[in-house]
């Protein structure tokens, strides 16, 4: 007890002293001469510890912090500004961590086609991903396993699939905006929809009938929960002992335990003639003959869940914004689906959807301007020269490709920031290439790919599976939007980019004004 007052009595002691006029203000010189002596002494460490042979490197006063606030307050920005100092290729500190961008067409293929002999996708992002995903599944395996794990769920990505999806999602759209004001419009919040559209329409097609009727309040705070620890904070700071990080891992559970608990009625009932993504999953092994087993099922559930609901709801939400703001491309949507369909309120059809290249190009363009990926990782496991130069990127670092950079530049796009989906009239799909096709394990894609200018789904071996379902539900939803109702923007215009998350977004809240069509 003597001692605990001892403690506090030299608390009040130190208190008091510092608090005193002459002692503060000699605390403040001090602090402030220390801080100057940091500053200085971390240009002077920049400035002697120089490798010759690395890129050029953006510097910075904020030891530690490194160039975070300028990236994080426009990233695009930031590489555009430092872009025209330094070339293509250079080195920025942030949150104690080196990241080598690496820019252009052959930016992109450098890094998009890296040996995973010299650099880890997996490094980079389990951190982030294990936590929330669960174990053994997406990062947090050797890549070959990866690559198989996506084979598992292509099954589920087939065109017979999409045609029964189609359907079902011009349900759930139809089905969701009858809680809107559908006799006079009105205004309304239209990233929550979007989100929540894409939750329902993902789970009713990809994740089986129970998981969509399980899809109440109860899950959707469990979905939230899981999505606070999919933030930026989580990968640069992972051992933090917050309150959200605890809520992340207990939501992990909770969501897993609903998939296996499906995956346990339809063993004891024997139900095998489900054609969802779960049933694919439950009847998966490893071409080495290693089991794929229930919980890993679960797992890449939840991953495919969580991966494609922010991409997919936030591309939703800009088209739509670049539709409000462009009301005859409304127009010229409905006179397409008149023109393919027969008439703009004919049931929605997948194969005759192909034939929508308006709508494709809309989503094309959104994507080219608002891609939700700003910059692709890859940690380099040994030195990796940079092709076409004398630059050898240090182990340790980190490499990234910022496919926007060449999607908003004039070399590539005229009036590259403007939103015009018939500048795609012209241009083919994907970029021709003669370096064929490669089969990384779960099918064949174009090798050449990555020097394609436009790579919102990335390329290479870590190109993103979920693509063409991606497509599939944009279109549908997006189709059945505009047949419902004429939208504007608000007084406020169109919103701007919210670099702050881990997917951008339009800054909050998305308010559009709708009304229902006679």
């Amino acid at each position: 007890m003597a001692i605990i007052v001892q403690l506090v009595q030299g608390f009040q002691s130190l208190a008091a002293s510092l608090l005193n006029p002459a002692n503060l203000s000699q605390l403040l010189s001090t602090l402030v001469i220390g801080i100057v002596v940091i500053l200085v002494l971390t240009q002077i460490h920049q400035r002697i510890n120089v490798d010759k042979n690395a890129p050029p490197e953006v510097p910075y006063w904020i030891p530690y912090l490194g160039s975070a606030i300028q990236f994080s307050v426009n990233p695009i920005k930031f590489y555009d500004d430092n872009r025209k100092k330094y070339g293509d290729i250079f080195t920025y500190t942030m949150v104690g961590r080196k990241f080598t961008v690496c820019l252009g067409v052959e930016g992109n293929n450098f890094v998009f086609n890296a040996k995973t002999a010299d650099v880890s996708a997996e490094e980079s992002y389990t951190p982030l991903t294990t936590p929330v995903f669960g174990k053994g599944v997406v990062y947090d395996c050797p890549n070959h396993m990866l690559m198989e794990q996506k084979k598992f769920v292509k099954w589920g990505m087939s065109n017979d699939a999409f045609r029964a999806y189609v359907s079902e999602i011009e349900e759930e759209t139809r089905t969701y905006f009858e809680r809107w004001n559908n006799k006079v419009g009105g205004r309304a919040d239209l990233f929550t929809a979007m989100a929540e559209l894409i939750i329902n329409t993902a789970s009713r097609t990809l994740m089986g009938p129970e998981i969509r009727s399980l899809m109440d309040e109860s899950v959707a705070q469990v979905y939230h929960d899981l999505d606070d620890g999919f933030q930026p904070i989580n990968m640069f700071f992972q051992w933090l002992p917050l309150p959200s990080y605890a809520r992340r891992d207990r939501a992990h559970v909770k969501m897993r335990n609903i998939f296996m608990k499906v995956i346990e009625e339809r063993r004891a009932n024997n139900i095998t003639d489900k054609t969802d993504m779960l049933q694919s999953l439950m009847n998966q092994t490893y071409k080495d003959g290693t089991p794929f087993t229930d919980v890993d099922a679960c797992h890449l559930m939840i991953a495919l869940l969580m991966a494609g609901q922010h991409t997919s709801s936030t591309t939703a939400t800009w088209a739509l914004l670049f539709l409000a703001e462009n009301p005859e491309l409304v127009k010229e949507l409905r006179a397409e689906q008149k023109d393919v369909l027969g008439s703009d309120d004919a049931p929605l059809n997948f194969d005759m959807m192909k034939n929508m290249t308006l709508l494709d190009n809309v989503i094309r363009e959104t994507l080219r301007l608002r891609p939700p990926i700003i910059m692709i990782l890859r940690k380099v496991i040994r030195p990796i020269a940079y092709t076409g130069t004398d630059y050898v990127i240090p182990k340790g670092n980190y490499i990234a490709a910022s496919p926007i950079a060449t999607q908003v530049d004039e070399q590539y796009y005229k009036n590259a920031m403007k939103f015009d989906a018939h500048r795609w009239d012209s241009i083919s799909t994907e970029e021709s290439t003669t370096e064929g096709m490669v089969d990384y394990g779960f099918g064949k894609i174009a090798s050449g790919g990555a020097r394609n200018p436009n790579l919102p789904f990335g390329a290479g071996r870590h190109r993103c599976i979920g693509e063409s379902f991606a497509y599939v539900q944009l279109k549908t939803i997006i189709s059945t939007f505009v047949r419902m109702y004429d939208v504007s923007l608000t007084e406020k215009g169109m919103p701007g980019s919210d670099f702050t998350k881990m997917f951008v977004q339009p800054v909050l809240p998305v308010d559009i004004d709708y009304k229902p069509r006679k």
